[in-house]
């Protein structure tokens, strides 16, 4: 496992909302001083380089991986059979705080989970994993009495929250 933690953004349908909520505690994090490094889980054949372009040419080729590195950064584009597990690629993740994950809700992680009413009002994560809901409706009677609610636009409490409960609480507001 990572020495970071990691907490999972989780929704039982997509087009919730995480990707944006995500961004917006991302930002929050980052602009209170933190090192934060993220994981999406893609359930759609994943590309990350664009056609053309000398790393897309090599995998394209049959490379089973393609690294490019340049001042400041480098990536890494690993083939394999399957979906790689989470505790792999968080592993991988060096020099952050704490690593915020867009999916994976069947992972032995802490998980936020984001309902929008639109999409429905179920709250689908075990409530052993459950540390907080972000949503548009306004109450879930079944929710254990300790997990707290927020609204889809507050994302600096929810910031506050991962800061809180996974983070030196002496850097808070930071």
């Amino acid at each position: 496992m990572t020495a970071a933690p990691v907490v999972c953004f989780v929704a039982a349908r997509s087009g919730t909302g995480k990707t944006t909520l995500l961004e917006k505690v991302v930002e929050e994090m980052t602009a209170r001083g933190y090192s934060v490094g993220t994981i999406k889980s893609d359930s759609h054949e994943m590309q990350m380089d664009r056609e053309g372009k000398d790393t897309w040419r090599f995998t394209q080729a049959g490379a089973k991986a393609t690294a490019i590195i340049g001042p400041g950064a480098y990536a890494l584009i690993q083939k394999t059979p399957d979906k790689e597990d989470l505790e792999t690629v968080a592993a991988m993740l060096k020099n952050v705080d704490i690593i915020l994950v867009e999916g994976y809700k069947g992972a032995d992680r802490p998980k936020i989970e984001v309902v929008r009413a639109e999409k429905g009002t179920d709250v689908v994560t075990d409530p052993r994993d459950l540390v907080a809901v972000v949503s548009d409706v306004g109450i879930f009677p079944d929710l254990p009495g300790t997990v707290p609610v927020f609204g889809l636009d507050d994302y600096h409490n929810v910031a506050e929250l991962i800061v809180k409960t996974y983070l030196c609480s002496s850097q808070a507001g930071a």
